[in-house]
């Protein structure tokens, strides 16, 4: 007995000697503390700074680039990461959507965290690290940083979107503080709440069922996403957006009146919050 715990000790030992000396894309799998989901299409010209940015995190980390048939140059740029052992391309078979393509990078995820990243956004350095050590102190499940604003061609606003350190079920109804490139979530929770409904905010969905059930999740203040505006994007035309909310309230089990109630307690939220952004400056 005595001498096969010494035995998983020695191996202990060696395991982090390995990874010491080993480059950072030789690190072993049991090693990886959070798993880098990012779905890609048409963003050959953002991804690589998408990725760069994963990789500069001081935390044992992969990430998964789920290529979702993207009909740009992309292969040609993830054909710079081949030699590093922590980026993992993966290409679906068909074109699944941003939903269904981090659902399935969830799946393949090794660590015990997952973190969300989209192809034209990126992370300031130290984010994860600041995240793992929050969460773990806090014991939750799921932690979200505050945004910076930056223009379609990258150039930073200055422009700053913030989030409330306790964020809880009810404070998430009339409004959604998390951004899912700033979510750190554990990954069994992630798997037992898969993102569904891409006709509505699949991931604000997601966040409200996972507070529902696991009662709050903690926010760090500081701007540690850089969130590319794209007109393109789900959030850029806002009468759109506006019905997609409204639906995610009905796929969350409201009925017609308390989902157009909170919808509208969500709409003012909405211009205080981009109000209160912009008088920042």
């Amino acid at each position: 007995m005595a001498n096969r715990k010494e035995n998983r000790k020695e191996n202990r030992k060696e395991n982090r000697k390995e990874n010491r000396n080993a480059s950072p894309g030789e690190a072993i799998q049991e090693e990886i503390s959070v798993s880098v989901i990012m779905p890609a299409y048409r963003c050959a010209a953002t991804i690589g700074q998408a990725i760069d940015s994963a990789l500069a995190q001081d935390v044992p980390l992969e990430v998964i680039v789920l290529d979702d048939q993207s009909p740009d140059e992309l292969d040609k740029v993830l054909r710079r990461y081949q030699a590093d052992g922590r980026v993992r391309c993966v290409r679906n078979e068909r074109n699944l959507g941003a939903a269904a393509s981090r659902n399935r990078g969830v799946k393949l995820a090794r660590g015990r965290y997952v973190a969300f990243l989209d192809a034209d956004d990126w992370w300031a350095e130290g984010k994860l690290k600041a995240q793992l050590t929050r969460i773990e102190q806090t014991h939750t499940v799921l932690c979200a940083t505050a945004r910076e604003l930056v223009k379609p061609d990258g150039r930073l606003t200055g422009h700053v979107i913030g989030v409330r350190e306790k964020i809880t079920y009810r404070s998430l109804l009339l409004h959604n503080c998390i951004n899912c490139s700033s979510v750190l979530l554990r990954t069994e929770v992630a798997r037992e709440f898969p993102m569904q409904h891409e006709d509505s905010h699949e991931d604000y969905i997601a966040w409200l069922s996972i507070l529902k059930k696991y009662g709050q999740a903690v926010g760090i203040d500081e701007p540690l996403l850089k969130y590319r505006l794209s007109s393109s994007g789900k959030s850029g035309n806002k009468l759109k957006s506006a019905g997609m909310t409204y639906r995610a309230y009905r796929y969350a089990g409201f009925g017609v009146l308390p989902a157009a109630c909170l919808f509208c307690a969500y709409a003012v939220n909405g211009i205080f919050k981009y109000s209160k952004a912009f008088l920042r400056r």
